[in-house]
């Protein structure tokens, strides 16, 4: 981390965390913000439902939830880069404050509940990016709708000619009821209605699905059997937690979803057994706790064909990306391993 970039961090945690989030993401469209110097690295290079990625290292859905973003966030080294999560129309989410920092922990409790300006906007934004790259938007649905599997259609139709994917968002913990669209029935109905509107849009862009990491077996059982019948391109494993237990910052009662270092065991553990089921069938994206090369390698070898950040971001600064991809390169080469496919899903039973 860059001397500024390390100063312009500690500036920011002495303010409230979602103004210092606001002010972030303005200083990179100002430029403000140091660019790392990135690298292509030819043993990370990777595709997923096939999208050539240059890199494994993703920006997860929540960071840029507007597209305010996406040109400058490319430029830092992202294989790819998720904006959103975007409802049909805008909303103002939960009530402030609804975003806290676990220092000790290294984590981020949010109870944010699908802020966002509405597709309408999002649309225009992402129609209108000049950088090369890989973007995809996470779909969502609005707090009062009075059918959220109507949403995400709309959400796919109006955002889906101008991004590369579209990920189903069906587990945030913070709008009420959301997570019940993990169960069976309702999943399978839900995918099925955005599989077929996929189909009708010109740009058929590859559907990804985002989970929890608060399932059981029987949940990751039925949810690898609809995502193999509904031939889904990817799985996201996972969202954030509402598990709380041994944290040690003042703030861990918080409610909300918790995000960071204490998520990344539980949601290894559910990207694992995912991995054993699909058995390379659907590629997946582990996200939860990646802080660092060594995370995104035990990511990989859990299962995972890339992986996706955010939190780390918040403790490590946007030089954390072009680190983690220097890093999972020589680690790669010290194992002899000529690429990360030779790397993936290889030690699965480990984490189970």
């Amino acid at each position: 981390m860059s001397i500024v970039e390390s100063a312009g961090l500690k500036l920011l945690r002495l303010s409230n965390p979602e103004f210092a989030h606001n002010v972030a993401i303005k200083a990179l469209n100002l430029g403000l913000v140091p660019k790392p110097k990135t690298r292509v690295f030819e043993n990370l290079k990777t595709s997923i439902g096939g999208l050539e990625l240059d890199s494994p290292i993703g920006l997860a859905a929540g960071f840029d939830k507007n597209a305010e973003a996406v040109d400058p966030l490319l430029k830092c080294g992202f294989g790819f880069v998720e904006v959103g999560a975007v409802t049909p129309e805008g909303q103002p989410g939960n009530p402030k404050p609804r975003l806290f920092r676990l220092p000790k922990d290294k984590a981020v409790i949010n109870r944010f509940g699908f802020n966002n300006l509405g597709m309408d906007i999002v649309s225009a934004r992402l129609a209108k990016r000049s950088e090369k790259g890989i973007v995809g938007v996470n779909l969502g649905a609005n707090k009062d709708s009075d059918d959220r599997i109507k949403d995400y259609v709309k959400v796919l139709k109006c955002c889906g000619p101008f991004v590369d994917f579209a990920t189903v968002n069906v587990s945030s913990p913070n709008t009420e009821n959301l997570r019940n669209l993990q169960e069976k029935s309702s999943l399978n109905n839900l995918l099925y209605q955005v599989m077929s509107s996929r189909e009708n849009l010109k740009n058929k862009v590859p559907i990804f699905l985002k989970i929890a990491p608060d399932l059981s077996l029987n949940q990751i059982d039925d949810i690898s059997e609809i995502a193999l019948k509904m031939q889904i391109d990817a799985v996201v494993a996972t969202n954030t937690t509402l598990d709380h237990q041994g944290l040690k910052s003042y703030v861990k009662n918080k409610q909300g979803g918790l995000s960071g270092r204490p998520l990344f065991s539980k949601s290894t553990w559910v990207l694992a057994n995912l991995s054993r089921r699909l058995e390379k069938r659907i590629p997946l994206i582990g996200v939860g706790g990646i802080a660092s090369a060594q995370d995104a390698y035990i990511k990989l070898l859990a299962g995972a064909s890339a992986v996706q950040l955010y939190t780390g971001l918040v403790y490590n600064g946007m030089g954390l990306v072009t680190k983690i991809n220097t890093g999972l390169s020589e680690i790669l080469s010290q194992q002899n391993k000529a690429h990360i496919s030779g790397i993936v899903g290889s030690e699965t039973e480990k984490f189970l």
